[in-house]
Formats: C-alpha cells, structure tokens, sequence
C-alpha cells in the first residue's frame, strides 16, 4: 500500500478521539501460549455502564489454529455483534509461540480484509501487565517474565501512568537467560510463568512484592489495552500486520547452548559469593 493510499485509508476508517471514546466494539484474538483466547470488548461511555467482555479462553496446546475461527463465531453471537459492526480486530502480537503468533496475526489478517477493518496489534508482555493490574488492584509496577523456552525468557518492565491511564513502557520486551532479567528500582509485581518455569533462577522475582504466575496473555487484556490504542489512533491497515518475535530463531547450536550454560554458572557463582 503506497503512502497516500494508505493515508486516505486511515482518514476513511480511524474516527476522532471523542467518537473512539463513546462507543468502541472490539474482537480480540491472542494464541501466543497454549491457549486459543478470544474476545468481543463492547464499551459506550455514554450510558456509563461497564465494559461488556464476552470471552472463550481455551486450553488448547498447539493446535489453537483449529479452535480460533469457531470461538470467534461464538463470542460474537453471544455478545449480539456481526463482525461488520466491530470497529477494529486486535490480536496478541507477541512476543510467543511462533506458530501462535502467526495464526493470530493471519486470522485477524483475513477477517480484518473481509470485514474492511483496521487491526490493532498488541503486545503479549503488555497484556500480562494488564491482568496483573486486573488481578491485583492498585499494581503500579509490572516486571512481565514468560517462559521463551530454550532456557530464555520474555521480559519487559511497565508502569501504571494515572496521569494518562495507561501504561508506560520501562523496559522494552527482550529475551534474555532468567537470571539476566533486571528487577524495577522501585516496588513491582512480577507477571507470567517464568517463575513456576524457572524458580529462584529468576532472581528478580525474589524482590517483587507478589508473584503473579497466572497473568498470562488473554483475549480480554488484548482488547482492553487495544480499545484505548484504538481511540489514540493507533489502529492500522490489515497489511501492515506483523507478528513481535523478538527471537528470530527456533533453535540453539550446541555452542550457544554451552555459552548459556556458562553464562548462568558465572551468574550463579557471583551470587553464591
């Protein structure tokens, strides 16, 4: 898409900041972890009444590409909603499973191009920080850690803004041995499964106030974060839709496999002493 194609579509499709405000509906996909999520997030600040949230969160293993189109199905039936009435499609674009990402990303894709919506893509690390706000009521500060698998995790550090309503990013997602990742110079939370993953290797989390093994990706968080990115203007064209990898790679040679080794028993030894 040329840039003045691209431009007349964004004035075509992005409403104004108010008018995002007052009335937003949303599908949201997220099957970055074994989990096939999928959620329809209706909001009309007009009437003051809640969010409406209706969600399939599925544990499906490695086989979400099978599940997601019919619980999209699902969610849109039981909140009352065609496709067509939605606003955007926001999905989980990562950090995660390789082949997760790329089912999100292309289902939002193609329904995003059937439909003539935009998408909004949505970090993975930022959506944990959201449910650990969700589930810890007051959480200013976030250390999100997921298990990357190859003896690495996913890691970012968010803060609650209240001035904006939103996160602001700290630390922007990397991947890193556990024992690398740095804890906030401040009070923290930690979110994810790193921890159930790699226990006291995470030596930040022995700092963190609570540990939140539970705030994982999911559908719901993906379309809160996504309904504010909406109503900033952030939604963008089905064909600029890429997936976060962050680790362009699925396998370690036998050196770097060694050299993680060494690295984290140098880290061990430093703690030891």
């Amino acid at each position: 898409m040329s840039g003045k194609a691209r431009s007349r579509w964004i004035a075509r499709r992005a409403p104004d900041y108010n008018s995002a405000m007052s009335s937003i509906t949303l599908l949201a996909l997220d099957t970055s972890t074994e989990f096939c999520s999928v959620a329809v997030y209706r909001h009309d600040a007009a009437t003051g009444a809640p969010a409406l949230v209706v969600e399939r969160h599925l544990d499906t293993g490695p086989v979400s590409s099978t599940h997601i189109l019919p619980a999209a199905r699902d969610v849109l039936r039981e909140a009352g909603v065609t496709l067509a009435e939605c606003n955007a499609i926001a999905f989980g674009a990562g950090p995660g499973s390789f082949t997760g990402l790329r089912t999100a990303c292309g289902v939002a894709q193609g329904l995003a191009f059937g439909a003539g919506l935009p998408v909004v893509p949505v970090g993975t690390l930022l959506a944990c920080a959201q449910a650990a706000r969700a589930a810890r009521e007051g959480t200013q500060r976030v250390l999100v850690a997921l298990d990357a698998r190859m003896n690495e995790a996913y890691w970012a550090d968010y803060l609650w803004d209240d001035a904006c309503g939103d996160w602001r990013e700290v630390h922007a997602p990397s991947l890193d041995a556990a024992e690398w990742v740095r804890a906030p110079d401040a009070d923290f939370v930690v979110a994810g499964n790193a921890v159930t993953a790699f226990g006291e290797r995470l030596h930040a989390s022995l700092q963190a106030q609570a540990v939140l093994a539970d705030a994982m990706p999911r559908a719901r968080y993906v379309a809160e974060l996504a309904a504010r990115a909406f109503a900033r203007g952030e939604a963008i064209p089905a064909d600029q839709a890429m997936p976060v990898y962050i680790r362009n790679k699925v396998a370690q040679t036998t050196a770097e496999r060694e050299a993680v080794k060494l690295a984290q028993a140098q880290v061990s030894d430093k703690g030891a002493s």
